[in-house]
C-alpha cells in the first residue's frame, strides 16, 4: 500500500501540477499602479472582477490620481461605483484611503503588511494581494476560490475562515510559492473545478485530491450493490 503524502508534500506536488497547467498567471483585476489594485479589491467585494474591470476606468477617468480621488466628494465615488454594489461603503472606505495615501504616504502604497491593514476597507485578503502582486513578497491571497480548493484538495480540513486557511496554507506552501498558487486556484476555480459542478475526470489533480478520490469511492459502492 502507498504512504499517504504529508500535507507538505501534497502541496508542493499541488504547486508543480497547476504551475504545468497554467504556466502565465496574473492578478485577475486590470490596474496600472498600486493604489488602483486598492480600489479594485475593495469594489471586488461581493461583486465579480468583470464588473469592476467596467466600473474603474470610468472612475479613473473623472479622479486620475491619488489626490484627485481624495478629494472628492464620496457622494461622487459613490455614484460611479454603485454598478459594484454596496456603493456607499466602498466609495466610503475608497475616499478615506485615498486620503489617507495622499496624507501619509505621499500618494504611494505602504509595502508593509501592519500599514496596509490600517487602511480603511483592506482586510488580509486585500493586504496579502498588494504585497504579493505589488511587492513580490510572500502571500497567501485567500479567496473563495483558495478557500474552496484547499478544502477539496486536502490541503486543510474543513476549514472555511480565511485568516485560519492562511495560517494552514504559510506551513506547507514554500514563501515564494503562495502567491502564484493563489492566482492559480481562481483559474482552476474558474476552468475546471467549478463550484458545485467540478469536472473531475478533466482535473490533472484528480489522483491526489480528496474529493475526486472520495468521489470515485462512492462510485464504486454504487456499481457493487
Amino acid at each position: 500500500m502507498a504512504v499517504p503524502m504529508t500535507k507538505k508534500e501534497l502541496a508542493l506536488e499541488v504547486i508543480e501540477r497547476l504551475k504545468a497547467e497554467y504556466p502565465d498567471v496574473r492578478c485577475t483585476l486590470d490596474y496600472r499602479d498600486a493604489w488602483q489594485l486598492l480600489v479594485s479589491v475593495r469594489l471586488a467585494a461581493q461583486c465579480t472582477d468583470k464588473r469592476v474591470d467596467q466600473t474603474t476606468p470610468l472612475l479613473y477617468r473623472k479622479f486620475p490620481t491619488v489626490r484627485a480621488l481624495a478629494a472628492a466628494d464620496p457622494s461622487e465615488i459613490e455614484e460611479i461605483v454603485k454598478p459594484c454594489g454596496l456603493g456607499r461603503s466602498k466609495a466610503r472606505d475608497i475616499s478615506a484611503c485615498m486620503k489617507i495615501l495622499n496624507e501619509k504616504y505621499n500618494g504611494n502604497v505602504p509595502d508593509t503588511f501592519e500599514e496596509l491593514l490600517a487602511l480603511p476597507g483592506v482586510g488580509r485578503k486585500s493586504a496579502n494581494l498588494i504585497m504579493g502582486d505589488v511587492f513580490g513578497k510572500p502571500a497567501i491571497v485567500t479567496d473563495t476560490h483558495c478557500i474552496r480548493l484547499s478544502n477539496l484538495i486536502g490541503l486543510v480540513d474543513g476549514i472555511k475562515e480565511p485568516a485560519k486557511v492562511e495560517r494552514e496554507l504559510r506551513a506547507i506552501v514554500p514563501p515564494e510559492e503562495g502567491n502564484d498558487l493563489c492566482h492559480r486556484f481562481v483559474n482552476h476555480g474558474r476552468e475546471i473545478c467549478v463550484a458545485r459542478r467540478p469536472r473531475c475526470k478533466d482535473c490533472c489533480l484528480a489522483d491526489i485530491c480528496r474529493y475526486a478520490k472520495e468521489q470515485d469511492t462512492e462510485k464504486g459502492k454504487e456499481k457493487s450493490q
